[in-house]
């Protein structure tokens, strides 16, 4: 006999009121990104390696915590961690870079092997929005803005953006240099990862969860230190158009984020709901201005956020913010015998074209039990098939608001129907 057989671990199984949440949240932010003008794209659940272990990519996502494979052509394939690479991929081979901007939003599961816990599963959700083109500030502002405006939208209060500039590459360089100096006198005090990222990459002891906290930690020397006058430039512009937007911002200048391909911009937004925990980061992003090129696309900059989808349902859930509509059940099929069970189908076929939503019962139960039923659904109407009804070919329709009660033909029944339905909207 197979032992009892359980989802995956850092997993879950969505259904009921989480499901219709889920679906709402999601529709929700399709509607908004398309007023902003954002396509959906869909890409593979999988890419090739390369898409993500690029050389130079010295992130921990990459590095320690990506699902890969190989097919049975031989060939590595890694399920898509994070959401901007797939979609750059798919911008270059599609040749969508003829146009002058490119604006996508993506939808769907990710995977990551990281070590389960509250907010943090090994397959979860991602919505994000890529706007590709030319380097600009103020596309950065917008994409930052809409940031804004998903967290207004949903109603969720006192949640922060926070902003940094990381500068092009060669600040990065310089900024990467001058860390490992400073962290080097202090390796056996930090974290077995951190002691190995001193030499490999630097910026990530910044926002270690074991090492950001300490003294030395915090005392660390800053990216914006390391800015050339045309990066300082355009972090200045950015924040005069983040205010010009009415888009309140701190700057944070320990934040890097977690992927390697940032330049310039980078940003986070952060719930401070109680109950939430010490993860609250419901999303981030940042400007890139090499990935497309690393790609092996022409050069293009790009701006991206992503927002974790379970990060924005428990905030909701704490904020007692439900965005899903109560299920209108339309009629209740109420049928009292084998015969009646058959008429029943009839009926029940002839209201479902009419796109009505209808329950009935499976079992034949007694009338006191599907009435019950009936009533625990809300259902807006009772539809009654006996011995009479089927002796004298009517049907009983009852409105389970007002209580009127009558005898109908199934014509006048579904006009009925349509006119309170109707009447509702």
């Amino acid at each position: 006999m197979i032992s009892l057989l359980r989802k995956p671990k850092g997993t879950y199984d969505l259904f009921n009121e989480p499901l219709k949440e889920f679906k709402a949240l999601k529709s929700h932010l399709e509607t908004l990104l398309e007023r902003y003008g954002y396509q959906e794209i869909k890409t593979p659940i999988f890419e090739q390696s390369e898409v993500f272990h690029r050389e130079g990519e010295l992130s921990d996502m990459v590095q320690k915590e990506t699902y890969n494979f190989k097919d049975k052509g031989d060939r590595s394939l890694t399920l898509r961690p994070e959401g901007t690479a797939g979609v750059i991929r798919a911008y270059i081979e599609n040749k969508m870079y003829t146009n002058a901007l490119v604006k996508l939003y993506y939808f769907g599961p990710y995977f990551r092997y990281e070590r389960p816990q509250k907010g943090r599963f090994r397959q979860f959700y991602q919505v994000g929005m890529e706007a590709i083109g030319e380097k600009s500030p103020l596309l950065d502002a917008e994409i930052i803005s809409l940031s804004y405006q998903i967290i207004n939208s949903l109603g969720l209060k006192d949640v922060t953006i926070y902003l940094n500039s990381l500068g092009d590459r060669k600040a990065q360089m310089n900024y990467k240099d001058t860390l490992k100096a400073y962290f080097t006198p202090y390796k056996d005090e930090l974290c077995g990862d951190c002691q190995r990222r001193i030499t490999e990459n630097p910026l990530r002891i910044l926002d270690c969860k074991i090492d950001q906290n300490k003294k030395f930690v915090k005392n660390a020397p800053i990216s914006r230190a390391f800015l050339n006058a045309e990066d300082l430039k355009y972090y200045h512009h950015l924040k005069e158009y983040l205010t010009a937007m009415n888009v309140s911002f701190k700057e944070d200048d320990k934040l890097v984020r977690g992927l390697d391909y940032y330049t310039q911009t980078v940003f986070e937004i952060k719930a401070d709901i109680e109950g939430f925990g010490a993860h609250n980061v419901l999303g981030g992003g940042g400007h890139y201005e090499n990935l497309v090129s690393d790609l092996g696309g022409p050069q293009r900059s790009g701006t991206g956020v992503a927002f974790g989808i379970e990060r924005l349902l428990e905030a909701l859930k704490l904020a007692e913010i439900s965005l899903a509509k109560e299920e209108i059940i339309d009629v209740y099929l109420i049928q009292m015998t084998e015969k009646a069970a058959l008429k029943a189908l009839e009926v029940i076929t002839s209201l479902r074209k009419e796109n009505f939503t209808v329950y009935f019962d499976y079992y034949q139960r007694s009338f006191r039990a599907q009435l019950k039923e009936a009533l625990t659904l809300k259902a807006r109407y009772l539809i009654i098939i006996g011995e009479d009804e089927l002796a004298n070919n009517y049907f009983t329709l009852k409105n389970t608001k007002t209580e009127k009660q009558e005898k109908v033909t199934l014509e006048k029944m579904i006009r009925t129907i349509r006119k309170d339905d109707n009447t509702q909207k």
